[in-house]
């Protein structure tokens, strides 16, 4: 399916050359005379990708670009000015914008700017974007134990000028700890600029972090900023670290550890001061070790590491995450669906979530639109769901009314309980081993053995 961009620009032959531009390149445009018509365009329907004008009758770009980062967070935003506004333009990309684009438009530019842009949002569906109403300070959501972890790590780390390396699976919520640590510091009132690597193509990326002046390749009709100098005084997150091609790593570090850099074609050393926040899915010591990724590199980058766990890893915060969903995505589809069976709730709480948090919503979404009553019922699930509960069926003293907790307790035990009898049984029933295997004490597991009535085979 095509991506779907939304033009905002109250010049009609500014917004017919972007539209046949973009129609040629296979996307569907949707068009608005003004901030105003755009935002009920935004309101009423899905885009990927917003390109507004900065100044419009009735609301402006930045009108717009603040409805987008309020309703939308995920929508990236492009801003169209012209070369005496460029000053605006860049005060739009502290603010949030992804790029902007100066008119007369050099076609090249403004499809390679879109592409980036489009790669961008399909990228940021991976990420877990939710809010936490009993932890509005972190905006994340969980409870367990491996969460406050994290929370501590935060606190301790927000406000220093250390560089944070976060690490886990697609979609466990890394864009969420790094503005959680920008906004727990005194650089909040700060720009919090955020970049996709991988969304960048090859070679563009050093255009990209360090700017270039007016000139220096093809499409460089104007000198512009990198995100560097974006994000001067604040936090710069990047994202997907690892997909940075390993000839700008070395310049990555320089800037890292000089605070200056020299932007494509200029001779002038710009110093910044910036707090870097990186992230990324892969394992960075095998990219090591392999040659893809700087080892002065790594140990710069993970002065403070933060794993952030899957969410098999943390069922018990399933209900917290489903609470959550259903609130939000009653609120967007206009539904009224109040509860989870119990059975539902167990299928939920059985699956091994590899998309982790994103794919937890858009399960939510698919059976709220689905379910026919007040609740969602198992029936109402995708089938692999279904089918994992059914080797695992719920017990025979799962009662009607069983509150989520007494699911999630009762669901959990029982996994546990089945990974320590595999883990004595691969080891022969030797507990220290079982117990490195599984990443607890022993003494932990000697306690959870004891629980589970099952008997020790030293």
């Amino acid at each position: 399916m095509s991506a779907r961009i939304l033009v905002a620009d109250d010049e009609q032959n500014i917004r017919k050359v972007l539209s046949a531009t973009l129609r040629r390149e296979g996307y569907e445009v949707l068009t608005a005379s003004d901030g105003e018509e755009a935002i009920e365009l935004l309101s009423s329907g899905t885009v990927q990708v917003v390109v507004t004008d900065l100044k419009m009758p009735k609301r402006d770009g930045l009108a717009v670009l603040q409805y987008v980062k309020e309703h939308h967070a995920q929508v990236p935003v492009i801003i169209i000015t012209a070369h005496g506004s460029i000053d605006n333009a860049v005060e739009a990309l502290k603010n949030g914008a992804l790029d902007y684009i100066t008119k007369p438009f050099e076609q090249a530019n403004l499809i390679q700017t879109i592409a980036k842009a489009v790669k961008t949002e399909s990228l940021s569906q991976q990420d877990a974007r939710v809010e936490n109403p009993e932890n509005e300070g972190h905006r994340i959501i969980g409870q367990t134990q491996k969460m406050h972890h994290i929370y501590e790590i935060i606190d301790k780390v927000a406000d220093t000028p250390s560089s944070v390396l976060i690490t886990g699976e697609s979609g466990t919520g890394k864009e969420l700890v790094a503005a959680a640590l920008h906004h727990k510091s005194s650089r909040a009132k700060r720009p919090f600029i955020k970049i996709n690597c991988a969304a960048i193509p090859r070679e563009l990326v050093e255009s990209e972090l360090f700017g270039h002046e007016k000139g220096s390749f093809t499409g460089a009709v104007a000198t512009k900023p990198g995100r560097f100098e974006l994000a001067h005084g604040g936090t710069l997150f990047l994202d997907e670290i690892a997909e940075i091609p390993v000839e700008m790593q070395v310049k990555l570090l320089r800037a890292l550890q000089e605070s200056e850099f020299e932007r494509v074609g200029g001779l002038r050393t710009i110093k910044v001061d910036v707090r870097l926040i990186a992230a990324t899915n892969r394992d960075l010591p095998k990219e090591v070790e392999s040659g893809r990724f700087r080892e002065d590199l790594f140990y710069r980058l993970n002065v403070v590491p933060i794993r952030l766990p899957p969410l098999r890893e943390r069922r018990e915060d399933i209900p917290l995450l489903l609470k959550h969903f259903l609130v939000k995505t009653n609120k967007r589809l206009k539904r009224k669906i109040e509860d989870i069976s119990p059975e539902a709730s167990l299928c939920l709480i059985n699956h091994d979530w590899p998309g982790n948090i994103r794919e937890l919503e858009n399960v939510v979404e698919r059976s709220i639109l689905f379910a026919d009553g007040s609740r969602i019922e198992a029936e109402n699930l995708p089938e692999e769901l279904r089918q994992g509960t059914e080797a695992n069926p719920p017990t025979a003293d799962l009662a009607e009314d069983a509150s989520m907790k007494d699911i999630v307790r009762q669901a959990t035990a029982r996994i546990e309980k089945d990974l320590i009898v595999k883990a004595l049984a691969t080891t022969k029933g030797n507990v220290t081993r079982a117990a490195k295997n599984l990443g607890i004490s022993r003494k932990s597991l000697q306690n959870k053995m004891k629980d589970f009535s099952l008997r020790e085979k030293e």
